[in-house]
């Protein structure tokens, strides 16, 4: 649709940049100064060319010289303040923090993060909910920069233009972030602090991974465990991830023989069997550099009612001293 805003900063396009990418323009020193900007605008229809807007999708376009490019960076509405701890519930989740670079939000379980590998365009995730609710005309995205399992609650960070995904993704692959998660187990481990390291094996479309047999190279799965609690026949784990693979804890523990609470996919033979009606895991604790400031970012997420009500449960149960 065309809109046309008030005068502001307007550039036209010189006939020696012609078929050069909109972003790439855009990021010139002389106008935006980088990418990252430059996508953030887009991302925010602060952009338009000969009067039309412009978003995310049209970044790639190509210019032709005498376009008229026309930057209204105040415009109203497209700006958010930054609201650290500011929490609300929308689209059926719990935003922890909401800026203009990424948002937290607290995952319930059952819900995917994103689409499935083949899976409907219809599928219910935590990314459709976010987009939907941020222009339920589908012109503005949001991107995942991690994933949890479906049956996992717990936190999750998505980034709400391309330079903030890029920036977390780094901290991801660098394994910067903490990441601390809450795991109700079979059985006691020994020793009840440790290290789990495994190579695994991912065959992908939602099949089942395995450790790497002698001869073959598999992913690196490295993760701390530490005993909170124990009772009669489990135990609730703090498990800080050093990687992040699909699947990881729940693969690791069962390796051991100490399979989660309710997991339908990895499990072991226990000695006293826990109905539970999902994988008892859960994303506690998420601790990152602020993408655009470099200030530390700590979000913490309470143990969800069902998790607390398995706990009071194995508490009743467990032998008095």
């Amino acid at each position: 649709m065309a809109v046309r805003p008030p005068p502001g900063d307007l550039h036209v396009v010189p006939a020696g940049d012609a078929g050069t990418r909109l972003d790439k323009w855009l990021a010139g020193a002389e106008r935006l100064g980088s990418r990252s900007k430059a996508e953030a605008a887009l991302e925010r229809g602060r952009v338009f060319v000969d009067e039309i807007e412009q978003d995310v999708r049209d970044a790639g376009r190509l210019l032709r010289g005498g376009e008229r490019v026309r930057l209204w960076v105040d415009r109203p509405g497209s700006a958010k303040k930054e609201r650290p701890g500011a929490e609300r519930i929308l689209a059926g989740l719990r935003i922890v923090h909401e800026d203009e670079e990424f948002l937290v939000v607290e995952k319930p379980s059952g819900l995917l993060t994103v689409a499935r590998d083949g899976g409907e365009e219809s599928d219910d995730t935590v990314i459709s909910r976010l987009e939907e609710w941020l222009d339920p005309a589908g012109k503005r995205r949001i991107f995942p920069v991690h994933r949890i399992d479906r049956g996992t609650s717990g936190l999750v960070v998505v980034a709400r233009h391309g330079g903030a995904v890029r920036a977390l993704s780094l901290q991801f692959r660098r394994r910067e972030p903490e990441r601390r998660y809450l795991a109700v187990v079979h059985g006691v481990p020994t020793p009840e602090e440790g290290t789990w390291e495994d190579q695994l094996l991912d065959p992908g479309r939602g099949r089942m991974q395995r450790r790497a047999r002698p001869g073959e190279v598999g992913a690196e799965a490295i993760a701390r465990y530490r005993v909170a609690e124990r009772f009669a026949n489990a135990a609730l784990l703090v498990v800080e991830l050093v990687t992040g693979k699909r699947n990881q804890i729940r693969i690791q523990a069962t390796l051991r023989g100490h399979p989660l609470i309710g997991d339908p996919l990895y499990t072991a033979p226990v000695a006293v069997p826990i109905e539970f009606p999902r994988p008892a895991l859960h994303a506690a604790r998420l601790a990152f550099q602020h993408p655009r400031t470099g200030k530390s970012m700590v979000f913490e997420s309470p143990l969800p009612p069902d998790l607390h009500a398995l706990l009071e449960k194995l508490r009743a149960e467990a032998p008095k001293p």
